[in-house]
């Protein structure tokens, strides 16, 4: 595969920056100099091209989207964790996951699923899911600049952590099966399709993932690549209705909204401020639950109309979002 063309298709318009289960025990690296499993960092959240990204440490991470690639002009320059980028490695960058994280990226196309370590942040474009190393996307036998992939997180053995971590890939998994191969491809076709593999206008680099966040310290955040785009726009002041004419009928007051029996949960978070922005951007409202904020949206009467808002939701990046029964 041609190099350029490889790089730039791929590249999320990062200026060359990237972004990416922490491992159970996981062991320091002895053969590659400054690669290691060990501290895993998550970082604060961070703001680009308009869009809020919040890094959470998701032990059950599993999603589908498009996966772009890029390579050697990235070549020798620092990942998002302080590694050196190597694009022959068998890497990736992931906007929220924690770096390190281990991951099963499968093409949809073939049904192939390789093991890849995530040591950077990106691509920070919102209709690409994650970006692949050449080295990656060629193991993957990816030859298109976006191609629909699976990325579930894992927790390899020891012995494929350490061989990751030299940059050399692992045998690939087991073919996943068709049947299983079918809903996900489902699955993508209701996504937006990447509009071009052209690279977007540069941005700023996301910021250096830092070790100040422990894994879990927020596993309930659900916000990030999905996060509004532009600020909200007000709603309009209500009018103040005319005055009524001597003599004239009073208007009838519209009628109370049916109690609904169906609410769309768009998730519960662990701090109040992010369940509020979170809110905002759905049109919902928020509810303690315990040490957690729930967000929701509705009621509603009936399941199709809680199934619009939750199309709603999706879109605007909130994936686990369901819909639940109001009792």
């Amino acid at each position: 595969m041609a190099g350029a063309a490889l790089v730039l298709a791929g590249c999320g318009g990062l200026d060359g920056k990237r972004e990416g289960r922490p491992t159970s025990n996981p062991a320091p690296s002895t053969t590659a100099a400054g690669v290691a499993d060990i501290p895993v960092k998550i970082g604060d959240p961070y703001t680009i091209g308009g869009v809020t990204y919040t890094p959470a440490d998701i032990p059950d991470y599993d999603d589908v989207g498009y996966a772009s690639w890029y390579g050697e002009e990235l070549a020798g320059r620092p990942t998002a964790n302080g590694e050196t980028f190597d694009p022959a490695a068998i890497t990736a960058a992931h906007k929220t996951l924690p770096l390190p994280s281990y991951i099963e990226v499968t093409a949809l196309d073939t049904g192939r699923t390789i093991l890849v370590r995530v040591n950077d942040r990106g691509p920070m474009v919102g209709d690409r899911l994650i970006d692949l190393s050449r080295g990656a996307a060629e193991q993957l036998g990816l030859t298109d600049a976006v191609s629909a992939v699976r990325v579930r997180r894992t927790n390899p053995p020891v012995a494929e952590r350490a061989q990751l971590r030299t940059g050399k890939p692992v045998p690939e998994r087991i073919g996943t099966p068709e049947s299983l191969l079918n809903i996900l491809r489902s699955k993508a076709k209701a996504l937006p399709v990447p509009k071009s593999a052209a690279p977007v206008a540069a941005q700023p680099a996301a910021p250096i993932a830092s070790g100040k966040a422990k894994p879990g310290d927020d596993r309930f955040v659900v916000e990030g690549p999905g996060a509004t785009k532009a600020p909200l726009k007000p709603a309009p002041a209500a009018k103040s209705a005319p005055a009524a004419k001597p003599g004239a009928t009073a208007p009838k007051p519209a009628p109370a909204a049916a109690a609904g029996k169906y609410v769309v949960q768009v998730g519960a978070f662990s701090s109040e401020a992010r369940a509020n922005a979170a809110a905002k951007s759905v049109g919902g409202h928020v509810t303690k639950a315990g040490n957690l904020w729930r967000v929701r949206v509705g009621p509603f009467a009936s399941e199709a109309e809680a199934s619009g808002a939750l199309g709603r939701a999706k879109a605007k990046g909130f994936r686990d979002a369901v819909v639940q029964r109001d009792r």
